[in-house]
């Protein structure tokens, strides 16, 4: 009864001196009363993009009318449609349009570089309606970002960066841009998730939002409370075209970097570390042992490659890099590229259940430099002797000379070849395939076919759940495969 007259007192109190009292949950849920005055400061550093290009392409075929048959008009009809359809399609102007913000008062643009792609020609058009040519300083199409460059007779309003890393799922964010070609439109949301990965690249770290975000808002800043980009607007995700509040920017902290590079180099310099990756899962965890499914397991490296030099090998899990913990493989690529070409880094590895600090000096990444592509020419169809039964639905024999030339494997692969799978089985279940070769099981060498059931058997003495394998393909690309120890 105390409590009960305590609140019904504060309440009466509150009432008589103007001020009504919410619960905490109606207070968090009201959001930000106004946030008129973030926008009013900053409508004026957002700018819409303009570009067009000329296109030249075959001109849609038209169909011939139907007639009846033995009509006067159909012979009319056949020849001036005909003639409408051959003839070549004029070159023409397509208009596209985007969003920009300000990042220096001097004239320098950001926007997404599938905004600008392939323009003859690119406008700023401000707020108060003052439009300017820009010219491309340069581009980066992995991250999807542009730097442009205007002549401004005064300085304009800029904006600055603020700090993506610390915003937090449920933080209010405000988007500006020109969707539609409506210019200067403000939403407002929140975001929804971070480090998003949409396949959109080897870099995704998408900051998702629910701030309405349609065509036209690319390019355009994704702005905190403080007034401050935390993210440029790029995708969404929408089967009609509109806002159904899935909308992606790429981080501040991710732009940051790239955005410098550009207006330094015209071009984007990434670290290199020369290594093929691919996720640890947890039945592969338990093959590594490791406590836990995480780093970044190193299915091969590039020959005379930075990690190669510096003595990272195939089967090494990448725990740490440069301080930075890896928790997916996925998170790696970035961690690299970002990092200054010949600057000497420290990567901590997993090898034979031991962890291993290794320094590396860094690369420069080349775009011709790509992970290697599986191999896929068919193989031929011929019996093999000397073949004996393998666990998991295998048939294995020794790599002789005779196999090697029969499923074309590369004379620098050295294991046992897989000369055939049952279909269903385990093996098969993990795309084992014919010409494969089994070059290592938990991370030991296996050279007979022999050794591949001692081997598994052993590993089910000493109670583990799974083995894993390292396979070649018959062009030495490596990939490691978990198997269930049942």
């Amino acid at each position: 009864m105390a409590n009960l007259l305590g609140r019904a007192t504060l309440t009466a109190v509150a009432i008589a001196a103007g001020v009504v009292l919410l619960p905490a949950s109606a207070t968090l849920a009201a959001g930000p009363e106004s946030v008129s005055h973030i926008a009013a400061g900053l409508l004026d550093s957002v700018v819409n993009i303009s570009t067009s290009q000329t296109v030249t392409g075959s001109r849609r075929g038209v169909p011939s009318p139907r007639v009846p048959d033995g009509s006067p008009f159909q012979e009319f009809f056949d020849e001036f449609f005909s003639r409408r359809n051959e003839s070549p399609a004029r070159p023409r102007r397509v208009q596209s349009m985007g969003s920009g913000f300000v990042i220096d008062s001097g004239g320098i643009i950001v926007t997404n570089n599938h905004v600008i792609e392939d323009a003859d020609e690119i406008t700023a058009i401000f707020n108060d309606g003052t439009s300017m040519k820009a010219t491309l300083i340069g581009a980066d199409d992995k991250i999807d970002i542009a730097v442009l460059k205007v002549e401004p007779e005064d300085p304009l309003a800029a904006v600055s960066f603020g700090h993506s890393d610390e915003l937090r799922v449920g933080d209010w964010v405000m988007a500006i841009g020109n969707p539609f070609g409506l210019g200067g439109s403000v939403t407002l949301g929140i975001v929804s998730a971070r480090n998003r990965d949409i396949n959109s690249g080897p870099y995704d770290n998408f900051i998702q939002t629910d701030a309405a975000i349609n065509r036209g808002n690319s390019g355009g800043p994704l702005f905190n409370m403080d007034g401050e980009v935390v993210g440029i607007n790029t995708a969404i995700i929408s089967p009609t075209g509109g806002s159904i509040g899935i909308g992606f920017a790429v981080p501040a902290q991710t732009a940051i970097v790239v955005i410098d590079q550009l207006r330094q180099f015209g071009e984007t310099r990434r670290g290199w570390l020369g290594v093929r990756i691919q996720p640890v899962t947890d039945i592969m965890a338990q093959g590594l042992q490791l406590s836990e499914a995480r780093g970044a397991l190193v299915a091969g490296v590039t020959v005379d490659g930075p990690a190669e030099e510096a003595g990272i090998a195939a089967g090494d899990v990448i725990l740490e890099f440069d301080g930075e913990r890896v928790t997916r493989d996925s998170e790696l690529p970035r961690m690299v590229a970002y990092k200054a070409i010949g600057s000497q880094v420290d990567v901590l590895v997993l090898r034979g259940g031991e962890e291993l600090v290794i320094p590396v000096v860094l690369g420069r990444l080349e775009d011709s430099q790509q992970l290697a592509s599986v191999a896929t020419d068919d193989l031929v169809d011929e019996p093999v002797t000397n073949v004996i039964n393998g666990p998991f639905g295998l048939k294995l024999a020794d790599l002789t000379d005779d196999l090697r030339n029969e499923f074309k494997i590369d004379h620098q692969i050295d294991g046992v070849v897989v000369t055939d799978v049952e279909e269903g089985g385990a093996a098969d279940e993990k795309r084992f395939r014919r010409g494969d070769v089994i070059v290592e099981i938990a991370q030991e060498r296996v050279e007979a076919a022999t050794n591949v059931e001692e081997r598994i058997e052993a590993l089910k003495a000493e109670g583990r759940g799974s083995a894993l394998f390292l396979l070649a393909n018959k062009a030495g690309d490596l990939r490691f495969v978990a198997v269930k120890l049942d």
